[in-house]
């Protein structure tokens, strides 16, 4: 039992965030890849409404998805708020990466459910991604910058009024030595030992 735990925590404990940039173009195996999806699969989901929606981006598509993205920033982004730099971050966010997956959120038919709880499911599914992901050597980046928050984009994955797009999992290898973690606040200020009067 001991074992397991320590291995489950060293996995929680070790994962990093990787941007794409420091990826090295390597393909993830399909069968692997396949893993990763099941696990994502088997978020916890209240009421069984199963929210995720994601949209698996294979590499023969990873750069001509960018490209589509970064044309859409340039075509619905003001003269004013448009930048060059960021039109080129999105359109090279592909050139290393080996799959993305972008995330949605697909509204259950029980409007009892709150909307933030089909939200932390699908933010559930990412999480157990990245950390099987992490536990095979394969490093991941969840990005929401672009046009993630748009009507555009959404739009173009077919969501609805009442779903959600969420952001971008980028998935790949990295050559780079992955950075040890550091937390802002300590432990105390989060976790609150609470007396009932």
């Amino acid at each position: 039992m001991k074992d397991i735990i320590n291995i489950v925590e060293k996995t929680i404990l070790e994962r990093r965030t990787v941007k794409p940039a420091k990826m090295n173009g390597k393909i993830i195996d399909e069968e692997v890849f396949k893993k990763l999806l099941e696990a994502a699969n088997w978020a916890p989901t209240h009421g069984n409404t199963e929210p995720i929606n994601f949209f698996v981006i294979k590499p023969a598509d990873v750069k001509k998805f960018c490209k589509l993205h970064a044309e859409m920033y340039k075509n619905f982004t003001s003269s004013e708020e448009f930048s060059i730099e960021k039109y080129n971050k999105i359109l090279n966010n592909g050139n290393n990466v080996s799959h993305i997956i972008a995330l949605g959120m697909k509204r259950g038919n029980n409007k009892k459910i709150p909307e933030i709880e089909e939200i932390a499911s699908v933010s559930c599914a990412v999480q157990n991604i990245m950390l099987l992901a992490h536990s095979v050597g394969i490093v991941s980046y969840w990005g929401s910058g672009g046009m993630t928050y748009k009507p555009e984009m959404k739009n173009y994955f077919k969501l609805k009024e009442e779903d959600k797009f969420i952001g971008f999992l980028y998935l790949g290898f990295t050559d780079f030595e992955i950075p040890p973690g550091k937390r802002v606040k300590p432990m105390d200020e989060k976790f609150i030992n609470w007396n009932i009067d």
